[in-house]
């Protein structure tokens, strides 16, 4: 399976609501995720799978979300892909986020990935 053809599976799961599946799938033990935004740096499974159970603690409600596009280098193991999330957060107002993952791919699964996004100013409910 290509990077690209991986990439694309990990996005189909995630979109399919199976964001635990495509993590431990494809998520490497020693893996490093890097916010670029904010400097925030994880490192290992436990601390990216604490970091979105948190994020998913925050969520009230999605309302769609989708891939915008996804590309790969295969020469290098590096994969990218542009998505967003129209949500509600808990105590805030709807938003669209935007974002680029880039991962870095070592054995079929990610060692590293670099978060790229926009959190739009939360608009007032109703």
């Amino acid at each position: 399976m290509s990077y690209l053809e991986k990439a694309k599976h990990f996005q189909q799961l995630q979109g399919e609501g199976k964001t635990w599946e495509a993590f431990e799938q494809y998520y490497a033990e020693d893996c490093k995720v890097i916010e670029m935004p904010t400097g925030v740096v994880r490192e290992g499974k436990e601390a990216q799978r604490a970091a979105i159970k948190e994020w998913f603690g925050m969520v009230e409600e999605m309302h769609g979300g989708g891939v915008k596009s996804i590309t790969a280098n295969e020469e290098d193991g590096t994969t990218c892909c542009e998505t967003w999330f129209d949500i509600t957060f808990k105590g805030g107002g709807r938003t669209k986020m935007e974002e680029v993952g880039v991962q870095k791919w070592r054995d079929g699964q990610i060692v590293e990935e670099r978060f790229y996004y926009n959190a739009p100013p939360q608009q007032p409910k109703g």
